[in-house]
């Protein structure tokens, strides 16, 4: 089904940019404007210029972010700060990390896979997508005909076969190693032999791959093929943008961590927050949980961990924001909601989804308690944000910058791979998976 290929990675000549670790970056969609402007100061050479540049009040049609990224590409690559790898290579990627007190190491192999339709069902999506990205993506591919930044994308290594080959190649010198990166370190080792290539290729042939992270950048480079095709006068398979850089990783990999994004609101009316306690009874034990519980976070991991969706599996959540009795109107507790009516809430969900995806603690907070319940569905003055870190979501309310935290239990990739199987695709911001993938270690560029 899947189809790999190497290729010519472009890459910083150490020769030129010696501190790697000051000129990668994260991928455009987790840049915020401050971040982008200490990468700018970071170096001249930072990645972020072609990943996701500067937009500036002057902008025009032919002088812009878009434009300006292609010609530092073109300048780069004349001065010898980039160079192009001489034979086609996959590319296997170790990204050392913390989370939670705990070391990690996740490893991918980044190569070209070739571009399927969604209905081929070659690659197949487990989240939903909002327009703006993608728009932005496919104008920067246009550009720079490059991807600067790979798709995060899960296989299934049967008998780890596939991890076999790539021990033997973890033996030799990695080509890149950069340390102090945000305290990640990262390896990266160029495979050249076509023999480890192909085999490798025969592997993933017979099975689907998945999106974890990159939809939008799917997409584009979708909309790019076909906006290329038709502006071609033949159509050949063998054209450089039929293929797409992803960064493959096997979902029973131990570095495959997955957080899930918290919900924070603002913007509820007075009367909705006042009803909601009411409308969560009639669909959901709810236990208080004091926020001065010894080790709180601790328990609430412990619950979340519980609620994990698989057949028949509870679905629990947590809530914070809703004052206590006799606390003069303000939260001290915690609201554990355990749901004993599925039946009730699933008429509240879009039809057209399987039953595992209305089962999903993120669908039952995002169409039950915030569509329906707070009455949120059609947008209005209130604010949906999202946070990673469960007592950073808590403070935030505590603080009244949000009115309520909505705690949600992480997505195990198992159930990702359920999802997409049957079709369907998670809420919007379902998953994160942790840490990022950086944009700048190796990138295929094809114009």
């Amino acid at each position: 089904m899947a189809e790999i290929q190497p290729f010519r990675g472009v890459r910083y000549n150490q020769l030129v940019v010696k501190e790697l670790s000051e000129v990668i970056c994260p991928p455009y969609d987790v840049i915020s404007p401050e971040l982008q402007r200490e990468l700018y100061r970071r170096s001249e050479y930072n990645f972020v210029r072609l990943e996701n540049g500067l937009e500036l009040p002057q902008d025009t049609a032919t002088d812009n972010r878009f434009t300006r990224s292609a010609a530092m590409l073109s300048q780069w690559l004349e001065q010898g700060v980039l160079k192009v790898d001489q034979v086609p290579a996959i590319y296997l990627h170790h990204q050392h990390f913390s989370s939670q007190g705990k070391s990690y190491r996740r490893r991918g192999i980044i190569t070209l896979v070739r571009l399927e339709e969604w209905d081929k069902r070659v690659v197949r999506p487990h989240e939903g997508t909002l327009t703006g990205p993608t728009s932005q993506r496919l104008n920067l591919l246009w550009a720079i005909q490059a991807n600067t930044s790979p798709i995060l994308t899960l296989y299934e290594d049967e008998g780890q076969q596939i991890s076999s080959l790539l021990a033997i190649q973890e033996q030799r010198e990695p080509v890149i190693t950069v340390s102090g990166a945000n305290g990640e370190e990262h390896r990266v080792w160029a495979i050249t032999d076509s023999r480890v290539i192909g085999e490798i290729g025969r592997r993933l042939a017979g099975q689907p791959l998945y999106i974890a992270d990159g939809h939008h950048r799917y997409e584009s480079a979708l909309t790019y093929r076909q906006e290329r095709q038709a502006c071609a006068s033949s159509k050949s398979a063998d054209e450089a943008f039929n293929l797409v850089m992803m960064t493959l990783v096997d979902f029973a990999d131990p570095g495959l961590i997955i957080l899930p994004p918290h919900r924070l609101v603002r913007g509820i009316s007075k009367s909705a927050l006042s009803e909601l306690l009411a409308k969560l009874r009639l669909f959901f034990e709810i236990e208080e949980l004091p926020l001065s519980a010894p080790d709180v976070f601790g328990q609430v991991d412990n619950i979340l961990a519980g609620g994990e969706v698989a057949a028949g599996d509870e679905v629990r959540l947590v809530l914070f924001g809703l004052p206590s009795a006799g606390s003069a109107g303000r939260a001290e507790h915690l609201l554990v909601l355990r749901l004993h009516d599925f039946t009730q809430v699933a008429q509240m969900m879009p039809y057209f989804h399987a039953e595992l995806y209305m089962k999903l603690d993120v669908s039952i907070a995002d169409h039950v308690i915030l569509d329906k319940l707070l009455g949120l569905e059609g947008g209005g003055e209130a604010t949906i944000t999202y946070s990673y870190d469960k007592q950073e979501a808590v403070k935030q309310v505590l603080d009244q910058e949000y009115q309520l935290a909505l705690l949600l239990s992480p997505i195990k990739p198992k159930v990702i791979k359920v999802v997409a199987d049957v079709g369907d695709r998670m809420p919007k911001k379902s998953t994160y998976f942790y840490p990022k993938l950086p944009a700048g270690l190796v990138f295929y560029r094809w114009g």
